[in-house]
């Protein structure tokens, strides 16, 4: 005989664990897009506030020579996670038996780290001890170097083998000189990002347990960078901050209900958003090179003080895309009283890069004609929940989840070194009345150790023994 396990005995189960369900994951993903608001029954509203505070520390290297890849470890960067907060709201409701409509907001991407202390990611302003680290140890004090670059640059014929003598140290007296003037600055990261979604769906099939939906998405960015301390060699003192923009996208899905056994499946694809933002940018170093070549073609001094203020300093445009995804969110009733869930993520940020432009064209000078992107990552992300929930009264229901997060590949960003983590969640859902609940959860993740790398490929830091923890809280309306 079939056991029917109706959505009204379950309903004060269901969506208990969403709250818990939230994570700082791979890349710049923050709130997993999650739709399960618009695949409610009836009539739906939810407002959820989630606080994540993560604990990322490890060491700098104390390899601090542009030239060498080796990882040497030195001093403890300290905590570089900075703790943040993101709102997220659903409402949907049914217009007949057939049609729905529903909108969505969330902030899907987003990072916030910041280095403090005493370590290479902190402009220190020795210049000693800079022009020692950056040479490694062929110059101990800066006056000698200066000395030596004046020499060189005196000079009115030199051999190619000094002319790259030359080059090179005016490079590293630029990169002490970018540390002296950001001296005390910490190197730090923020990214924000808002998403509105409208959806509708209709329902087809003998029993309408199929759904069909989708619908346009608004998207808007921004970003800050600060790169301080000689962890960045060259780029150190770089700074780009861009104007908030906002593009277009769109979302599809497909659902399965069959409400017998409180089963619902649901498959939904984000497309790509293409921004095209206008982005500040400083890079110290772009100047003191441009300068300097100036002078060796013979550019009066203030002129080419001019030229090289002018290529320090630069506003333009950048294009950022950010990724596509696939969720699949599953759930069923086990018996009449308890629910199991599982959500799958897919996330291509192997394809996804920053790449601002005068960033860009100075790396082009050591790195070849594509140059370097800002940020980038090596692998797609795969993340996977699964999770149980029970009423254990009339109106309380209690959730559990394990979960795991791939990552984006290790070694990976400076700017945000885990890679993947394991994790584990509780929540609880109280029905207040028959239609108002409130939900809190909570989740702790062990984060997956990674290197911090540069996009030339040096190792600049590493990062181990990492964990953080997700507290949520929902309220929510239902009327079916």
């Amino acid at each position: 005989m079939r056991t029917t396990f109706h959505l009204k005995t379950l309903a004060v189960a269901i969506a208990a664990l969403s709250v818990a369900s939230v994570t700082n994951a791979a890349g710049l993903d923050r709130s997993g897009q999650d739709v399960t608001a618009f695949l409610q029954d009836g009539t739906y509203a939810e407002a959820v506030y989630t606080y994540i505070d993560a604990d990322v520390s490890g060491y700098d290297s104390a390899n601090t020579s542009p030239d060498s890849n080796t990882y040497e470890r030195g001093n403890k960067t300290g905590d570089i996670a900075e703790s943040y907060d993101f709102f997220r709201y659903g409402v949907k409701t049914d217009i007949n038996d057939t049609f729905s409509i529903g909108i969505l907001y969330d902030e899907p991407f987003g990072a916030a780290a910041e280095y403090s202390g005493d370590n290479n990611f902190v402009a220190q302003g020795d210049q000693d001890a800079s022009i020692s680290g950056i040479t490694d140890g062929r110059f101990t004090d800066i006056d000698t170097a200066r000395a030596t670059l004046a020499a060189l640059e005196a000079a009115p014929v030199l051999p190619p083998e000094l002319v790259e003598s030359r080059d090179d140290l005016r490079a590293a007296v630029g990169i002490v000189d970018a540390e002296a003037d950001t001296a005390g600055e910490n190197t730090n990261v923020e990214v924000r990002s808002e998403s509105l979604t409208a959806i509708i769906g209709a329902k087809f099939g003998a029993n309408k347990n199929f759904q069909i939906y989708g619908g346009p998405v608004a998207q808007r960015i921004e970003s800050s960078v600060k790169l301080r301390g000689l962890a960045y060699g060259p780029a150190s003192g770089y700074t780009s901050n861009s104007n908030p923009d906002q593009d277009y996208g769109w979302l599809a899905g497909i659902s399965y209900s069959k409400p017998e056994i409180a089963l619902k499946a649901a498959l939904t694809y984000r497309s790509e958003i293409d921004h095209n933002l206008k982005i500040a940018e400083s890079y110290p170093l772009a100047g003191t090179l441009t300068e300097a070549g100036a002078l060796d073609q013979g550019v009066p001094p203030a002129q080419a003080a001019a030229l090289g203020e002018a290529a320090a300093n630069r506003t333009s445009n950048m294009d950022i895309t950010t990724p596509k995804s696939v969720n699949l969110d599953f759930q069923t009733g086990i018996n009449p009283t308890t629910l199991a869930t599982a959500k799958v993520r897919w996330v291509p940020w192997g394809d996804f890069k920053i790449t601002p432009p005068l960033y860009n064209d100075v790396s082009k000078r050591s790195y070849g004609p594509d140059g370097l992107n800002l940020v980038e990552y090596k692998d797609d992300q795969w993340q996977v929940e699964l999770g149980l929930a029970k009423r254990v009264a009339p109106a309380l229901a209690i959730s559990g989840t394990v979960g795991w997060d791939s990552g984006a590949g290790d070694p990976t960003t400076s700017l945000g070194p885990i890679d993947g983590y394991y994790s584990v969640g509780l929540g609880a859902k109280y029905n207040v009345t028959e239609n108002w609940a409130v939900s809190a959860g909570g989740k702790y993740l062990w984060f997956g150790d990674a290197k911090g790398q540069l996009p030339t490929g040096k190792i600049v830091g590493d990062f181990q023994d990492n964990d953080g923890y997700v507290a949520g809280l929902k309220l929510s309306y239902q009327a079916k």
